[in-house]
Parts: structure tokens; sequence; C-alpha cells
């Protein structure tokens, strides 16, 4: 896995970064020599919200085509979700006679967005993606080192203003306590580097340990806890944590707080935090 940040800047230009496109086409290229050394029977390359907001997105297809000899499937937002949720839950939900079908909410918080989807063993029922992933919010909001409390309300209130079209379009009638026509979400399962980052930091982690983190269940008081720890600390205290992938330094803060946002806003008390993402059902629809 290689962290590219493919998305930098995008949310300000609405264009993909030379340097942002080097980084991605040098990672590329170590994935088409593992590709030739493999000889998989199949090939695919999906790219989400920063090519989807992007105006030179052309040039990128042209240069992941070069590179691995197959075209980037830019995703719409629904699909993104879709493929999130199917890697998510796949090895989750099980059908056990009569007894109920565990239903899920899934959040991937990505980059430049977040996706959400409603959904159990028999059908998907609602999903969507709004413009509010980490790096995204960090670029849009939080440039203070660490950010003042004025740049976290704005971040705040902008997550929150997302969440509310989540609401209003995944659960009926815009609340999600009335779900008479689609499952409950009896369980929230949040997905991707913020979310395991922040497992990471609340089991007490020195080093990133995926076994650990995988079907961890994180209180909604620890994760308010951590994501205002790490809303306080500096870019050079946030970089001593054991669990920090150094490419997410800068970007977990926002990340947290979005994890914190959604818990606080559907009312969830934990998150069940997966290691298998859109990444897995992206192998997934492959089969």
């Amino acid at each position: 896995m290689r962290i590219v940040r493919l998305g930098e800047g995008v949310d300000r230009t609405g264009r993909l970064s030379p340097a942002a496109l080097d980084r991605t086409i040098t990672a590329l290229r170590e994935y088409a020599e593992a590709i030739g050394q493999l000889r998989p029977e199949a090939v695919r390359m999906v790219a989400t919200s920063a090519t989807r907001d992007a105006e030179n997105a052309d040039e990128f297809t042209s240069r992941v085509k070069e590179v691995l000899g197959v075209a980037p499937e830019v995703v719409t937002g629904d699909e993104e979700a879709w493929l999130s949720f199917t890697g998510a839950t796949r090895e989750l939900m099980r059908s056990r006679g009569d007894d109920p079908v565990p239903s899920y909410l899934v959040a991937d918080i990505g980059g430049g967005s977040t996706e959400f989807v409603l959904g159990d063993a028999r059908e998907i029922a609602g999903a969507r993606s709004v413009d509010i992933g980490c790096v995204r919010m960090t670029e849009r909001h939080l440039s203070g080192d660490p950010p003042p409390f004025g740049e976290v309300a704005a971040a705040v209130a902008d997550i929150d203003a997302a969440l509310d079209l989540v609401a209003s379009s995944v659960f009926p009638g815009g609340d999600p306590d009335e779900v008479s026509l689609r499952p409950r979400p009896v369980t929230l399962v949040g997905l991707a580097g913020s979310v395991t980052t922040v497992a990471g930091i609340a089991l007490g982690l020195l080093e990133y340990d995926s076994a650990r983190i995988h079907h961890s269940r994180i209180s909604a008081a620890a994760v308010h806890a951590i994501s205002a720890e790490l809303l306080g600390m500096t870019r050079e205290q946030r970089a001593t944590i054991g669990v920090m992938h150094p490419g997410r330094v800068d970007v977990i803060g926002a990340g947290a707080l979005i994890l914190d946002r959604i818990i606080a806003r559907f009312g969830f008390t934990d998150v069940l935090v997966s290691e298998h993402d859109i990444l897995d059902g992206i192998a997934w629809s492959l089969c």
C-alpha cells in the first residue's frame, strides 16, 4: 500500500497537481512490476474522489494506462460506496435461520470524500457520498499547528452540514430513528486509515498491528477524546505516535473529527473498525 495524496490541492485548484501525479505514477510503476511477476487473471484500477473533481483527469487516465496497461475507472460516489460496503461487510454478514439479518451503516472516510452505505445481506437501503474527506477538510479549514478553536468549529459546521445530507438521503424522512422501510443500522462500521489509526491509538498500540485493529470496537467516548487530543497537538507531536503512518500525520486530526461527528450525529455508542474496505470490494468485484 502507498499513500500518494493524489487529491492534494484539488479542492482549492480543481486540478491534480504535477507532484501528486508523479507520486501516483511512481507507485503504479511498483504495482506494474508486481503485476508482471504475479501474472493475475484480471487487473482493475479504480479512481475515486480526486479524479471525479479534477479538470485534468484525462492526463491522469492516459498516464495510468501507459504504466499499467489498463485505464482507471473513475467510479461515481454511489459506486465507491457500494465497493466499500462489499469489502467491509462480506465476512460480517451471516443470516441464521429466522434470526434478524444484521444491518450496517458503513462509513468510509477517504481523502476527498466520505461514503456512507446502509444495508444488510439482502439489500442496500441507501447510499450517499459527501465531500468531507480528511485531506479536503484539512486544506479547507485546519491550517493552524495546532488549529485554533475557530478553525475546528468551521470544520465541524462543514461536516455536520454534510451529515444532514446523509441523514436525509440514506434514512427515510431524514431521521435515522425512522427506519420502518429500511434496515436499522445496528452497527457502525468504520473504514480506511483515519479510522484504523484512531483505533490503534485507542488500543494503546506502540506500532501498527492490523490483526489487533481489525474488528476492534472503539467507544464513542474514546473516539471523542482522541479526536480532541489530535486536534490539540502540533504536527511534530502527532508524528511521534507509534501507529501513525507518516503520510497521515497532517490530516489525522480532520479524519478523527469526521469519525467523531458521524458517531454523534447518528447516535452510535461505538464503531466497529474494519481493515477490509474498498480495496477488498474492488477485488471481490472481479470474482
